[in-house]
């Protein structure tokens, strides 16, 4: 039974992590990612003769397994590493971690245990049939790892990871897609660990030609790694400082590209240390000496072919610092090299918590250019850890946006150059000078606080509503006066009012239908998915569809709707394909005994148990939860569980309520007061005593009742537990009974369309919520006029007087 995709990478990530001891992350990352390595070349090698990669005798994942338990295992593990790396040309790029190094790994017993571990819990993958099955579990895997090593790395050491989520952006507005031809280039000069490069060339199906420079060479060698491990063996990727030695020249020109994408490291002061040729790269002007990010940005625009384009992550300090640099970015603007620019949120990358923004040049019909494209997408962001991260909403949005040039209020417009270049902007390309993406302000009315009434700006700003619900507006308010309006009923009945409305029920029905439509209209693609399905082009497919179905709907924003579908895929539909392109609708569909692993601190929580104590069988049920098949097969047998459980509720507070009422000073429980907790055995015990010394008999009479009341509801839960145990049972023989098209059921209907039908419904219901809560909001602000309120503090101000009177205390 294969594990949940999600389930493979975090046992993976706790176990490594359990094995790291006092390692800074940045140095553990080298030993976990160069065994990934090791296993998925030894794996590929043996599920294809054809492999660029050489795994030679004494080199191979399988001789590292035999170095288990081994006293020497640190040395026998370097021994076969490098082997692998003489193989295949790979000398200081495979073998730059010392599995041998005491301080790191510890001595004698403590390492041999530790590597021994590692080794075990890198045998779990097999990558054999990665790409074959349309769904790549490796690059995943080194992703994965990758951005849990960034995190914990810190600010000065994970520079070396773009975060995925901006690496797509880039991709998609640089203009590479599935036209993209082979032979065309992409090139990123501080490459890192090669992820950015890689989301590009995802984007290119039928491939791209990959360059990439980085000077760190431990990175480096992380990034000739990473090329191999994801099928990009040819990749050229060489090693130096772009500035200062770039290695990519033709005599004693820069070579040029089709694409270029990077993440430099932000505002270098030690940029031009050792620089001697400027390969013509400052033409329109020379950086300043203490700051490098336009040495970055005209590297890359020199390394551009006549229609190149490009997309490079920069501070906001490039779009509005002055001096020299501002020099330069008068200059790119006037030849039309900058077509757009992204401001994105702060806190995105691991290097540094301050906001970056993309800037995009476009050299093709760069003379003809006369604006620049400006999208505010600060605001679009989710909390992750100590991080913020872009949403597929965010992504989405900002490529569709871009792409389209969409001018949107508060988020994006096309800024004439004209209005760039005049005076009082002077250049200065900061977002804010373009675009307000601010709230509006939320402007009390003093004429309503002195007379009453709600004005009517404040109902007009809520027009996408009054769009979506024409009669809406009138059953909630009426004319006060000219430009003011009273509600019809009162703040505490709006929610209910609103509700209740034929509009809003229209409007829901209409937007379940839709989603019903959507998914009806792909069902029968989901149901073939299987070994051969590629689950990015799935997603991105009926993800696609759903924005188109969703726009012309009115109030609901299409990618709030896009955002519930993503985040649903991304934490169970992906696994459940996952599980299904691997085991078959049937095989995925199996109960499992759930994992216990001791040694590795790992455990599951189990869906389902059958027996108690030793005898209990714990099960894990991946892709049909035990509820769907309860609420399918045993609804029944659920509904009297459901009436038991109540009795039992029932029998437990009266139970409460009787100790409660008596179980006080001069109550008829008085003799078991003194007891901290009053129990069944207490009740009893105290009862036997009570009778055998003659004590007041509604004393005894009182434990009678309250003993008859604990059997009551110790029955009751009893019947409870037998219930739960027998439905439990049934569910468990229901799964060795399913047949394939019982499998499409349940998962199809049962958990996809309706988990994601009950999220389109939330959205719908928030909606409502949010336009309940500003006319309460409204309503309770203009209640009350001034006069209204004086007239009530004159009131409160004489009660006062009068009190204090009759205390004898004068007030005047």
């Amino acid at each position: 039974m294969a594990l949940k995709k999600s389930d493979l990478y975090s046992s993976l990530w706790k176990s490594c992590d359990e094995l790291r001891g006092g390692m800074d992350a940045s140095q553990y990352k080298d030993y976990i990612l160069t065994l990934l390595f090791v296993k998925y070349v030894s794996d590929k090698a043996k599920a294809d003769s054809d492999s660029l990669i050489d795994v030679p005798n004494g080199g191979s994942f399988e001789d590292m397994l035999a170095a288990k338990g081994d006293k020497e295992i640190g040395d026998r593990l370097n021994k076969i590493i490098a082997k692998l790396a003489e193989a295949n040309g790979l000398r200081n790029v495979i073998d730059l971690a010392d599995f041998n190094d005491e301080e790191k790994l510890g001595k004698g017993k403590e390492m041999q245990d530790r590597l021994s571990k590692l080794v075990t819990i890198f045998n779990d993958l097999d990558f054999r049939g990665s790409r074959a099955e349309g769904d790549d579990l490796l690059g995943d895997a080194y992703e994965y790892l990758m951005r849990h090593f960034a995190t914990e790395s810190g600010k000065s050491k994970g520079q070396f990871y773009t975060p995925a989520e901006v690496s797509r952006i880039l991709a998609k507005v640089v203009g590479i897609n599935k036209t993209t031809r082979q032979d065309q280039t992409v090139y990123d000069p501080t490459c890192g660990s090669g992820s950015l490069l890689l989301k590009v060339a995802a984007e290119a199906p039928r491939g791209i030609t990959i360059y990439g420079q980085e000077k760190d060479n431990a990175t480096w060698a992380l990034s000739k790694m990473n090329m191999i491990l994801h099928g990009s063996e040819d990749a050229e990727i060489e090693k130096g400082d772009t500035i200062t030695s770039p290695q990519f020249t033709k005599g004693s020109e820069l070579r040029t590209f089709d694409f270029a994408v990077a993440n430099p490291p932000f505002s270098v002061k030690s940029w031009s240390n050792g620089l001697e040729n400027e390969f013509g790269r400052f033409e329109y002007g020379r950086p300043p000496e203490k700051n490098g990010d336009y040495a970055f940005l005209l590297h890359i625009l020199k390394s551009l072919k006549s229609t190149g384009k490009a997309a490079v992550i920069l501070p906001h300090g490039v779009l509005f610092r002055g001096n020299a640099e501002a020099t330069i970015r008068q200059r790119l603007l006037k030849q039309g090299f900058i077509k757009g620019i992204i401001g994105l949120p702060a806190n995105l990358f691991y290097g540094t918590g301050i906001p970056a923004c993309i800037v995009v040049l476009d050299k093709e019909n760069a003379q003809a250019r006369t604006g620049v494209f400006m999208i505010d997408a600060s605001k679009g962001l989710m909390k992750d850890g100590n991080k913020n991260r872009l949403r597929s909403q965010d992504i989405h949005k900002i490529v569709d946006v871009f792409n389209k040039q969409t001018e949107i209020d508060r988020y994006s417009r096309m800024v004439p150059l004209a209005e760039v270049a005049d005076p009082k902007n002077d250049y200065n390309l900061n977002i804010p000078r373009y675009i307000d993406s601010s709230e509006p302000e939320d402007i009390q009315d003093l004429h309503a606080h002195l007379h009453g009434g709600i004005p009517d700006r404040d109902l007009d700003a809520l027009s996408g509503y009054w769009e979506a619900f024409p009669q809406l507006r009138g059953q909630l308010f009426k004319v006060n006066r000219p430009d003011y309006s009273d509600l019809t009923l009162d703040v505490s009945e709006v929610q209910q009012s609103i509700l209740d409305s034929p509009e809003f029920q229209k409007f829901a029905a209409e937007v379940r239908g839709l989603t019903t439509e959507w998914f009806d209209a792909h069902r029968d693609q989901l149901a073939s998915i299987d070994a051969d399905t590629q689950p990015n082009e799935l997603i991105a497919s009926i993800s696609d569809d759903l924005l188109a179905r969703f726009k012309p709907v009115p109030l609901l924003d299409e990618y709030d709707v896009y955002e519930q579908l993503m985040t649903y895929w991304h934490a169970i539909m992906h696994d459940d394909v996952f599980l299904i392109m691997n085991e078959g609708w049937l095989g995925a569909a199996k109960p499992r005994l759930t994992i216990e692993d001791k040694d590795r601190k790992l455990s599951e929580t189990p869906d389902l148990v059958v027996g108690t104590g030793r005898n209990s069988q714990k099960y894990k049920m991946d892709l049909i939860p035990p509820d769907l098949i309860v609420k399918r097969y045993f609804a029944a047998e659920q509904n009297k569980l459901d009436q038991l459980s109540t009795a039992a509720i029932d029998a437990s507070g009266a139970v409460e309520e009787y100790v409660e009422e008596h179980a006080v000073e001069d109550g008829l429980l008085v003799g078991a007061m003194d007891e901290e907790k009053i129990s069944k055995a207490l009740v009893t015990s105290r009862l036997r005593v009570a009778k055998r010394e003659g004590s007041d008999p509604d004393e005894v009479e009182a434990l009678e009742h309250l003993v008859k009341l604990y059997e009551v509801e110790q029955s009751a839960k009893k019947a409870v537990k037998q219930a739960q145990a027998a439905i439990d049972l049934a569910a468990l023989k229901k799964y060795g009974d399913l047949m394939e098209s019982d499998v499409r059921t349940l998962v199809l209907d049962d958990k996809w369309h309706a988990t994601f039908a009950g999220r389109v419904g939330a959205e719908v219901n928030g909606l409502t919520l949010a336009l309940v809560a500003r006319i309460q909001e409204l309503g309770s602000r203009y209640s009350a006029t001034v006069e209204e309120l004086e007239a009530t503090l004159r009131e409160t101000g004489v009660r006062v007087d009068s009190l204090l009177d009759k205390l004898g205390v004068r007030t005047r």
